[in-house]
């Protein structure tokens, strides 16, 4: 019998990675059997995903169902407030158990065959165990132990839950480095309530859309929100900081500055800034200063699925599922804070129409990716031209560079061993 087989280097294309930094091959995003090799090496391989918010499982016994790369798993929460991830799969056939997105629940039950596993993921119960009758049943070696889910290992910073295969993963201080995690402190500063979620089903690479949250250059240019409104400009004050084991994790920080040069937006005729724009409701624009430093935006890319975001007063965490080689899914997490009053979090629920499948602003993110995997088409051969600042891959203090893609995809060819 033929067994299946783990793609290889040689089952990838033909054409080879360019030499150059600034050059992506096109392939990468289009290629079944690189997603299929993700799946391995990023998703089940050294790395922590972000499954969860905490709040999003207050009391004993909540859970909610999610995925690590294509992979289902369970988040849920124990008698003693432990937290666990296991994999959404029947250890007997193969079926999924959960088949909500949430619930409550001490014993989590397969419909097919009824086994039963408790919050760990741990096997309780298989119906029928000893047969009927002295007939039937499982040998007297079955141990329930053996039977459970597949588990992983899970780690917890500042109400972020993070889940990883791979028992060579290393700690996550580690992994996210202190660069990263000081930007995560910034957000993370107490107890927070969870607010709810919006999905956004894109049909293009995932990768397409890690690559927009490292990408200063197109945001004031895509999104007529941001430079009509001064939210973002390139022209205002604003860094762009590399971090982690493999350097793959980014930070975008934008505020505002005194005597702001707008003469490239007023002259340029640069498409996305039009003064004859404005909001039936300006306090859609209010701001509540809270956090330290004073950003306008803190977008915060921490691979491979999470980005941590602050824009005026919405925050969330926005979660990247891969859903094959040209669609994944984008989960916004939206939170406030536990001791916010009745106006802050009236603010930031409003303000979170600023992002999600309608939002002001993120809703071109998702078009713009499309436009990419459909342009790509046929292109194998071809590549991305990412130079804007030259070929460094070191932190900026500008928002006119690509040196956080160019580090990202370094990192990414080391994890791949492409």
């Amino acid at each position: 019998m033929n067994q299946p087989t783990t793609p290889t280097h040689n089952d990838l294309p033909h054409q080879p990675w360019p030499q150059d930094a600034a050059e992506v091959p096109y392939w990468v995003y289009s290629d079944p059997a690189v997603f299929a090799l993700e799946q391995e090496r990023i998703f089940r391989g050294p790395t922590w995903n972000f499954v969860a918010l905490e709040a999003e499982l207050p009391n004993p016994f909540d859970w909610k169902a999610t995925f690590v790369g294509e992979t289902p798993v369970v988040v849920a929460r124990d008698g003693n407030g432990e937290v666990h991830v296991w994999v959404n799969r029947c250890a007997h056939r193969g079926a999924l158990v959960c088949r909500e997105l949430r619930g409550n629940s001490q014993t989590h039950t397969c419909v097919y065959h009824q086994w039963a596993y408790d919050a760990s993921g741990a096997l309780i119960g298989v119906p029928f165990r000893r047969g009927i009758g002295g007939k039937g049943g499982y040998p007297a070696d079955f141990d329930m132990a053996e039977h459970g889910t597949r588990q992983l290992r899970v780690a917890r910073y500042k109400g972020l839950v993070f889940a990883t295969f791979s028992d060579e993963t290393p700690p996550l201080e580690t992994y996210f480095g202190p660069d990263m995690l000081h930007w995560v402190d910034r957000v993370m500063v107490g107890p927070v309530e969870f607010l709810g979620t919006s999905r956004q089903y894109i049909h293009s690479n995932w990768k397409l859309y890690t690559e927009n949250t490292k990408d200063p250059y197109h945001a004031s240019l895509l999104h007529l929100f941001h430079a009509t409104f001064g939210v973002y400009r390139s022209s205002m004050g604003g860094g762009c900081t590399i971090g982690g084991e493999h350097r793959m994790h980014s930070i975008l920080r934008v505020w505002k500055i005194e005597n702001e040069d707008i003469g490239e937006y007023k002259t340029g005729k640069i498409r996305t800034y039009d003064q004859g724009v404005t909001l039936a409701d300006p306090t859609l624009l209010d701001v509540h200063p809270e956090l330290e430093p004073v950003f306008t935006n803190h977008i915060q890319s921490l691979f491979p699925s999470m980005v941590l975001q602050q824009i005026h007063n919405t925050l969330a965490v926005r979660q990247i599922v891969p859903k094959g080689v040209d669609a994944f899914e984008l989960v916004f997490h939206f939170f406030g804070y536990a001791d916010d009053t009745p106006e802050l979090r009236a603010m930031r629920l409003k303000q979170a129409n600023l992002v999600g499948p309608a939002g002001y602003i993120s809703m071109e993110d998702g078009e713009a990716t499309q436009l990419v995997q459909q342009g790509i088409v046929g292109a194998a051969d071809q590549h991305a031209y990412d130079a804007l600042g030259g070929r460094g891959m070191d932190s900026t203090e500008n928002l006119v560079d690509e040196a956080l893609i160019r580090a990202f995809w370094n990192g990414y060819r080391s994890l791949m061993r492409f």
